[in-house]
């Protein structure tokens, strides 16, 4: 999965297409990696957006609404000082090459007009995003590479922009399908998809296997094993890509598995993968890319942003577990205090057969059929009776230690339940807010100290909201201390809860306004619950059912922990797409 330079190409053409003298109405930077260019025209609006990611760098128009920090980063700000009010004049790519450059007419310090270049390396782990002024140098990158990072080439402010190095393969604009087969044939001998990659510039792996399925009919052959057949139908696909290239008409399609997640992309259409995976035709690049990229962006991007909560977290967990487990071995060791009292009665009984100073006492077990004789170690500086006593004390304090120890670790395992509640509503957090409400509620519980002195009350989010096929309205808590609030405080008794089974997930209601609810929303409130919880991944997913006057929370249970019976279970796969569609 990659975006590759003929892909390019076409979001180049829709760019200068739908934004040709654009004016950059806003500028901001939603991750570390991002930067999103608000344009206004004539014909309306959009934002454009810039990743360096390594995971996923690309550039196309997006409709995703994305969350604009408070506090804008450097490059932001340097972004801003430079393009400000600026008019996007040019977008150019150098060949087939993954690289786009934007001009944009600018005014400088002095209120001179003047050119600033905006460039976009789409170079996997290596991506970039760097400013130019007009002479070609460099303003700033998003991401700075000094000599210790790359002794090839360094992109620094002050320094010169240059291209990296060229790999020197054919081109579909410039190589007819004859030459590549050439070079294919003078080449390694690999398998053919590998050798296309090796030979064809600005083409992904897909489209590679593209080919060489049409080639080779679905057999995936080195290239020692093409027959004159297969080397005719590998010249007629390339021709066919050259043409697509040439003549601009692209064919954007989405390959997904059967569950509807994308998983790879392409600028025509695909068939390698026959029944295993669905594809999906868009009519522009960048709706396909906006589609592709949403969910996983939203993921990657609040991982950056909870990583501290996500370590705190984990380190909660792991401290707890070894707590726990420390805890269970000393209730282990405490399962002999009946041995205890027994040894202090039979020394009891037996006193006056004892003296002071015998380190062991081999005596009758009274307790045990047939009286075996039994071993006692004692204190030789203790009596008879001192020692049956210190056996009393110790049982005692076994019987008080496996006691205390039973609730600990009862407390231990609860308070696990709910750390790893809260870590699976941070994995799905969509936004600044949603983790500011999670912080709050950590520093309620205890597990953040001085969060409320050094930040303000974050705002009061609504639960998320979705209307069944059959009109009923349907809600989903967002965080622990909202689902204590949504079933306990704002639901009624005859409203219908979901949770999933035995998994940490959010509250999930059906407000039945004492109308009879239908099975049909029954089971996409169960979806919806199963969706909004860690098994959003897994299939056959067991959620749990029952009216809202079932559900309880045990005294002094931590947020979002209830208990609840007379409940039934159904079975459900969560559905992206229904989720989706029945959200308000």
């Amino acid at each position: 999965m990659a975006l590759d330079a003929v892909y390019l190409s076409f979001l180049r053409d829709e760019i200068i297409e739908t934004a040709l003298e654009a004016r950059v109405d806003k500028i901001y930077q939603p991750s570390r990696e991002e930067i999103v260019l608000a344009l206004r025209f004539r014909g309306g609006t959009a934002k454009l957006l810039l990743s360096a990611s390594a995971s996923s760098p690309r550039v196309h128009f997006t409709k995703i609404p994305l969350e604009n920090p408070k506090a804008p980063p450097m490059f932001c700000m340097l972004l801003r000082k430079h393009l400000g009010a600026g008019k996007l004049m040019g977008v150019r790519q150098d060949g087939m090459e993954r690289i786009l450059f934007f001009d944009f007419e600018t005014i400088n310090e002095l209120g001179d007009l003047t050119t600033t270049t905006v460039v976009m390396e789409i170079m996997g782990r290596h991506s970039n995003i760097i400013i130019t002024d007009k002479d070609g140098k460099i303003l700033d990158a998003i991401k700075r590479i000094d000599e210790s990072m790359s002794s090839v080439r360094q992109v620094l402010p002050g320094m010169r922009y240059a291209l990296p190095p060229q790999q020197h393969k054919k081109s579909l604009l410039l190589h007819a399908p004859d030459e590549i087969v050439e070079g294919v044939r003078n080449g390694r001998d690999v398998e053919l998809s590998k050798a296309l990659m090796e030979q064809i510039q600005g083409i992904s792996p897909i489209v590679a296997r593209e080919a060489a399925y049409y080639a080779t009919r679905g057999i995936e052959r080195a290239v020692s094993e093409l027959g004159s057949e297969q080397w005719d139908r590998l010249k007629f696909v390339l021709g066919n890509f050259t043409q697509t290239v040439k003549e601009r008409a692209p064919h954007f399609t989405m390959v997904t598995d059967l569950k509807g997640k994308p998983k790879d992309f392409a600028f025509l259409p695909v068939h390698q993968y026959g029944h295993s995976m669905l594809t999906q035709d868009f009519e522009s690049p960048s709706a396909l890319l906006d589609s592709f990229y949403s969910e996983r962006d939203r993921i990657e991007r609040m991982k950056q942003r909870s990583h501290d909560l996500l370590k705190l977290l984990m380190n909660t967990s792991e401290r707890i577990t070894r707590k726990i487990a420390t805890q269970r071995e000393e209730l282990r060791e405490s399962d002999n205090r009946e041995q205890l009292r027994v040894f202090g009665d039979l020394l009891a009984a037996n006193a006056h057969t004892l003296e002071k100073g015998q380190r062991k006492a081999v005596l009758a077990n009274f307790y045990e059929e047939g009286s075996p004789l039994v071993e006692i170690p004692l204190d030789p500086l203790r009596t008879p009776i001192q020692n049956s006593q210190h056996y009393y004390t110790e049982y005692r304090k076994a019987a008080t230690a496996q006691e205390k120890l039973t609730e600990l670790i009862a407390k231990g395992e609860e308070e696990l339940i709910y750390i790893e509640s809260v870590f699976d509503l941070v994995t799905r957090t969509t936004g600044e807010s949603e983790l500011a409400a999670i912080r709050e509620e950590l520093s309620s519980q205890g597990y953040i100290k001085n969060y409320r002195a050094r930040n303000k009350r974050p705002e009061k989010l609504s639960p998320l909201k979705y209307r069944s096929s059959d009109g009923f309205t349907i809600l989903c808590g967002r965080n622990n201390l909202q689902n204590d609030r949504l079933t306990l405080k704002d639901s009624r008794n005859f409203d219908i809860w979901f949770h999933t089974q035995k998994i940490p997930g959010s509250h999930t209601v059906i407000l039945t306004e004492g109308r009879e609810v239908p099975d049909r929303t029954l089971e996409e409130a169960a979806v919806i619950a199963a969706y909004n919880s860690r098994a959003r991944e897994s299939a056959k997913v067991p959620v749990d059912y029952t009216q809202v006057k079932n559900v309880k929370k045990a005294p002094g249970a931590k947020p979002g922990m209830v208990i609840y019976d007379r409940f039934q279970t159904a079975v459900v796969d969560p559905d992206a797409a229904l989720v989706e569609r029945l959200k308000q």
